[in-house]
């Protein structure tokens, strides 16, 4: 990645923001107690209470809807909702206002927030296969909540750091703190073994009482230990970290004895109540989930990018991988000695290029400066030194104007004998930027679920022939039908597959 120069913040408002989870801490919470634990009836060490904690809980969910959008379907949130609700009806703490949200998110993942917000992405629920492995998610996470975990990892952090120093997070703002901080990184990325193994054993008894087989836990664990295995071995070839799921699932080994007695445990508590819907029902209503980027974030198809909402495309480089991230899109060669980005920035009025160079990026020692064009938009390009992933090195900027919008290009190369091993290719690539046509809007719609019954002769090669998946398509489908590595379909068995 390459660091952005100062920008003067009145004079643009980006468009792709860098996640700054905001939050002051009230003076009060300075002040230490403890409150007894709703699950064991113990004492705890915390420094809120239960109002400031779903306090907390409002503040981080509005923050993280602005970069997680809520994902938009009616009839799946509701049936989120109604799941999260009869898991929490049966929970330690029935009084609290829990609420699901589907988020727009093609990673795998489910986090609590204090207070009773859970989040699962849509990503999570194109791998179930069941309302009760639905069931076994959301009850890991109301586990979560019930054992105050977050607030509890809050006052500890909070104890240790009396005084709340302020934190520069990635974006190097100073003055902020974020969830990737204090408690925050145990919201996202799980909370230890032992909190995380309290959580598997009281999901698994919400799960029962509500009428849920405990033993789905089990079922969901090696659905998602597929997918781990798969995402971590992908990551390994494209040279970057996995996303994986944070918490009931990274903690245990494949066949953990402690969870698997937490489950054995949890059947006590069995009511003999039905799921209401069947699991034919529930992969049904999967139908139509986006797979992948969504049209709204944007869609990468072979070497070209597609963004439908902010009307443009453009080809990187042939070969190169394509990340497309909150607040940018980055590419690198397959060598990784290289790199280039795109960033979009609103300006309050028009200017031109060069001015945005020089009053907004602040390139004032910018080296062969010149004119660029690209799809009627007129644009400057030149040359200055700039940090990035491989260091202080010369960074080819590019910026091409639409309207009050400024794209931004900068590239640049790791050699340092050879800083402009790339020139030529960014630059191209940056000509290639443009409106998007007709036959674009239909490429930018992005791949959705579509469920189909098999047949006497389905084959996953032979269904991975006919997907959109640009990669992996024959293991994608396995795990999305929880046949991974080697698994192929039964006949009549209803199957998830991509168009």
């Amino acid at each position: 990645m390459i660091k952005m120069p100062r920008m003067t913040a009145t004079q643009y408002t980006c468009r792709l923001p860098l996640c700054r989870w905001l939050y002051a801490l009230p003076a009060a919470w300075l002040l230490a107690g403890c409150a007894t634990n709703p699950v064991t009836g113990d004492s705890d060490y915390v420094l809120m209470s239960e109002q400031q904690e779903i306090s907390l809980g409002q503040r981080y969910s509005r923050e993280i809807l602005k970069e997680m959008p809520p994902y938009e379907d009616a009839n799946l949130n509701a049936l989120v909702q109604s799941v999260g609700t009869r898991l929490a009806a049966h929970s330690h703490r029935t009084e609290l206002d829990y609420r699901f949200t589907i988020v727009d998110s093609p990673t795998v993942n489910a986090f609590a927030l204090p207070g009773g917000y859970i989040y699962i992405t849509r990503g999570m629920l194109a791998y179930l296969n069941s309302e009760a492995e639905l069931a076994a998610v959301l009850g890991h996470e109301i586990g979560h909540v019930t054992a105050r975990h977050s607030v509890r990892q809050h006052s500890a952090a909070t104890t240790a750091n009396v005084l709340g120093t302020v934190v520069s997070v990635a974006t190097g703002i100073q003055g902020v703190d974020d969830l990737t901080s204090m408690a925050g990184t145990a919201i996202v990325r799980g909370y230890g073994r032992e909190h995380e193994l309290e959580a598997d054993r009281l999901g698994a008894q919400y799960m029962a009482r509500s009428g849920y087989d405990p033993d789905a836990m089990l079922e969901v664990i090696g659905i998602l230990k597929d997918q781990e295995t798969f995402e971590t071995k992908r990551a390994a070839e494209e040279g970057r970290e996995p996303n994986v799921y944070h918490g009931l699932f990274s903690t245990h080994p494949e066949n953990d004895t402690r969870l698997q007695e937490v489950v054995r445990a949890a059947r006590a508590y069995k009511t003999g109540t039905s799921t209401r819907i069947s699991r034919e029902d529930f992969i049904r209503s999967l139908e139509g989930l986006p797979f992948g980027d969504s049209a709204s974030q944007g869609i990468v198809r072979g070497s070209r990018f597609y963004h439908a909402a902010l009307d443009f495309t453009l080809a990187f480089p042939t070969g190169w991988q394509i990340d497309n991230r909150k607040d940018r899109v980055v590419a690198m060669p397959a060598g990784k000695d290289g790199l280039m980005q795109l960033q979009m920035v609103e300006l309050e009025k028009r200017m031109p290029a060069r001015d945005v160079m020089q009053k907004v990026l602040q390139l004032n020692s910018l080296q062969r400066g010149e004119q660029i064009s690209s799809d009627g938009m007129t644009g400057y390009t030149g040359i200055a030194s700039g940090k990035s992933t491989f260091g202080t090195r010369p960074v080819r900027y590019i910026v091409l104007m639409r309207d009050k919008t400024a794209w931004i290009f900068a590239g640049t190369a790791q050699d340092k004998r050879n800083p402009y091993k790339y020139d030529r290719q960014i630059i191209a690539s940056a000509k290639t930027f443009r409106s998007m046509n007709a036959e674009d809007a239909k490429l930018a719609s992005g791949n959705h679920l579509h469920i189909i019954s098999a047949g006497s002769n389905s084959h996953y090669r032979d269904l991975a022939t006919r997907s959109p998946i640009d990669r992996y398509a024959e293991e994608q489908l396995r795990l999305l039908n929880d046949q991974y590595p080697q698994g192929e379909p039964r006949s009549g068995q209803l199957l998830k597959t991509v168009r």
